[in-house]
């Protein structure tokens, strides 16, 4: 079962709020190559004013989950003290690859406006288009194995959760 998705649509973002905060990812994903990152930026952005950003740190990091859009959606959490983006708008310089476009829907973010398309990333040597269209294919024709494994006891950690009084879902 997937996130449950609260829908809050700001009503008061114009066309220049939207330019605004995505020149702003732009540049931060310009300042991203020169301190060694990948070409892409991002900003969290609520009731117009900016929570949090974040620059590609893959290679900076060795972390390839560190996409700029997975980095300003953490640092915004830790910002707001929450889990839950509701609220907010991700803004990001380049169309969301699958990881970031996945990671945006567990936040909860209201909103993801973008400025590159995937075109323009591919053009610079970031085609994530064959992972867009690997999830659309059956996963027995993946790449990677994809192997279910059922042992003795694998719902124990669901059951614990299920029994926990004190459980926050999300």
């Amino acid at each position: 079962m997937g996130p449950t998705r609260r829908l809050h649509h700001p009503t008061t973002t114009t066309a220049d709020d939207d330019e605004r905060w995505l020149a702003l990812s732009v540049a931060h994903a310009t300042d991203s190559v020169s301190e060694g990152g990948g070409p892409f930026g991002a900003v969290v952005v609520r009731a117009g004013s900016p929570v949090a950003s974040g620059r590609n740190r893959v290679v900076p990091d060795l972390d390839p989950t560190a996409h700029a859009e997975v980095v300003a959606i953490r640092a915004a959490c830790r910002e707001l003290g929450r889990f839950s983006l509701a609220g907010t708008t991700l803004y990001s310089s380049c169309e969301p690859c699958p990881l970031c476009l996945a990671a945006a829907l567990w936040s909860r973010v209201d909103r993801l406006v973008f400025a590159a398309d995937r075109d323009d990333a591919a053009r610079a040597g970031f085609d994530d288009r064959a992972f867009h269209e690997l999830f659309r294919s059956d996963p027995a024709t993946w790449p990677l194995p994809v192997v279910a494994h059922r042992i003795d006891g694998a719902t124990a950690p669901m059951d614990a959760w299920l029994a926990a009084s004190g459980r926050t879902p999300y």
